[in-house]
């Protein structure tokens, strides 16, 4: 890869050129130069880059310092020595720390590359390339060749190759040429996918299904022999139609849809999955349970709810909460009538407070009372327990 990229920028080509030209690096892109001269858009990636100084040259296409490539040590010399006996005439020999700086621009350029495609002017970019479908396309069927989107699960170098995310299902593939294995993930980041459709939210993710099946036709004892011979393909047409379609009347009646969800329209949020996009195995006819060996597995990967305002989970916590969007509590308005029941309602609760305080009183009263004769029955010499006539 590096030979081809020096002998290329030879001819007049710039090195970033000839970089996202090579085979296999046709996610990529193409990196402004003034992006790159920014130092605040760098920083960090001298720790991580061997050879940065050099290798941040090499992408710029400045000259570098003759002596650096200059200076070989005794024991290369004396394996060159060796190795140019087996080489050809006429083929310029080259020195180690050359192609570690190869290698070091070109892991350089990828994580440039990362922070760059969430840049205003990269994401354009990227957009382009997304519309003209050089991403390719989901290779699941309900998604109906809905354009995928390159993506890193890895921010760190070395840890996974690049996938691909279709925003139908929500689901990431492993690219289908064998070109894209030798390529980092960590190049495009975690960030960029989630980013460029909350940046989009206008694409149509969707590729309107065909809703028209080959139902089975048939009259007569002929058309049941073909049914009899052929029963398996004719099952199965007859399961993937009934499974694929729903009539309009079992659909429950749902509450009114928002329009979006988190800045994403409702009609890119995942409109490949479903209880209609959802593959029902069948053997002549009959459902395979989910019990068996060959059944279906991890189906709820692909189940959307049908009322929408259950994936609107903030929402769902500001009502329960009693809370507006900025976190202050809200307050509850009544009705017209409710202020005039309110101001009936106030006499009734003092009426009822001096109904309560008037026993208290009275209570009171009839302790004093009591201590009294109390008091009496003793100075006369009677017991506490004899009723004492008043007067």
């Amino acid at each position: 890869m590096s030979t081809d990229m020096s002998s290329s920028s030879q001819f007049g080509e710039s090195w970033i050129r000839t970089f996202c030209t090579i085979l296999g690096h046709e996610y990529f892109a193409e990196v402004s130069e003034d992006f790159i001269e920014d130092d605040f858009n760098l920083t960090g990636l001298q720790s991580q880059v061997p050879f940065y100084k050099e290798a941040l040259e090499m992408i710029l296409d400045v000259e570098p310092d003759s002596d650096f490539y200059n200076e070989v040590d005794e024991d290369e010399e004396e394996e060159e020595d060796e190795d140019d006996e087996e080489k050809p005439a006429g083929e310029p020999r080259r020195s180690r720390d050359y192609d570690m700086v190869a290698h070091s621009a070109e892991l350089l350029y990828g994580l440039i590359h990362q922070r760059y495609i969430t840049s205003r002017p990269g994401i354009q970019q990227m957009l382009e390339k997304y519309e003209a479908k050089h991403f390719g396309q989901c290779p699941r069927v309900y998604c109906n060749g809905a354009k995928v989107l390159p993506v890193g699960c890895s921010d760190t170098p070395g840890v996974e190759v690049v996938k691909l995310f279709c925003p139908s299902c929500m689901d990431i593939y492993t690219p289908p040429n064998s070109r894209f294995q030798t390529v980092d993930g960590a190049f495009f980041g975690t960030t960029f996918g989630c980013l460029f459709f909350m940046t989009f939210p206008e694409l149509d993710i969707g590729v309107p299904r065909s809703e028209t099946a080959a139902p089975v036709q048939g009259n007569g004892s002929a058309n049941q022999n073909n049914n009899d011979v052929d029963g398996a393909s004719n099952s199965r047409t007859v399961s993937s139609s009934s499974t694929a379609l729903t009539p309009a009347s079992s659909k429950p009646n749902l509450p009114p849809q928002p329009t979006s969800i988190n800045g994403v329209t409702v009609a890119n949020l995942a409109p490949g999955l479903g209880a209609d996009s959802i593959y029902e195995p069948r053997i002549y006819g009959f459902r395979v349970s989910e019990r068996a060996r060959t059944g279906p597995r991890m189906q709820w990967l692909r189940m959307k709810p049908a009322d929408i305002n259950e994936l609107d989970e903030a929402s769902r916590y500001r009502e329960q909460m009693g809370v507006d969007e900025d976190g202050n509590p809200v307050e509850e308005v009544d009705d017209e009538g409710g202020e005039e029941d309110a101001d009936e309602g106030m006499p009734d609760a003092s009426a009822s407070q001096i109904q309560l305080a008037v026993p208290r009183r009275s209570s009171r009263r009839k302790d004093k009372s009591k201590k009294v004769n109390n008091n009496n029955t003793a100075v006369n010499g009677g017991s506490p327990m004899e009723v004492v006539d008043g007067g």
